[in-house]
């Protein structure tokens, strides 16, 4: 499975011809999502099958060869993710509102399209609550994380934890004076809409 994220111009017909010339590249287009729109343009993320033998290359060829349109990520996604709609997260939630903020850590991973997640406490850096790829340490460094009260994205440099590599962040204020981290290696950078996402459903798990 691989993720191809695409920047193509907010009309009719554009994603019907990026979805065609995916095809015509061989790749089967096992979901499509949009995660943003501004200036005459969308950003939409399409989840893709890749038959053996065929080159990853010659799908994002086929994209940038259409007008307007760009290809701003391309990258395995792992097996069994899927898309995973925000809805049936705040379903969750709503129906087990004393683990609200468990299921959304243990959901972030799918729905945000990230390596791992977990629950901080601002003050100390304390880990509450991680899934499988986060850190095995008790805390995390908050001189490297930075300001946790606000809904924002950064970059953690290599060796920002002892043995691990740079990472793309994104944080939000969580419940009880904690915050949510997401944690992506490589890429793609957090947009907007992620963010504003984060935020809200992190605000919804009080």
């Amino acid at each position: 499975m691989f993720l191809l994220r695409v920047a193509l111009p907010d009309r009719p017909g554009s994603l019907g011809a990026v979805a065609t010339a995916l095809g015509t590249a061989g790749a089967d287009i096992q979901a499509v999502e949009i995660v943003e729109k501004y200036e005459g343009f969308a950003v939409d993320d399409f989840m893709v099958e890749v038959p053996h033998g065929t080159l990853p290359d010659a799908m994002i060829t086929s994209c940038t060869n259409l007008d307007g349109v760009e290809v701003l990520w391309f990258s395995h996604y792992p097996e069994g993710w899927g898309l995973h709609a925000d809805v049936a997260v705040l379903d969750d939630m709503t129906e087990s509102p004393e683990r609200a903020d468990q299921i959304l850590t243990e959901a972030a991973p799918v729905v945000f399209r990230v390596n791992w997640a977990a629950q901080i406490d601002q003050s100390t850096g304390r880990i509450l609550a991680r899934t499988g790829m986060a850190p095995a340490v008790d805390a995390l460094p908050l001189d490297a994380l930075g300001q946790l009260d606000q809904a924002r994205a950064a970059e953690l440099p290599d060796e920002w934890l002892p043995g691990w590599p740079e990472l793309l962040v994104a944080m939000a204020p969580f419940k009880q004076g904690t915050s949510l981290l997401l944690a992506r290696k490589g890429g793609p950078p957090f947009i907007k809409s992620e963010l504003a996402r984060l935020r809200h459903l992190a605000s919804l798990a009080n």
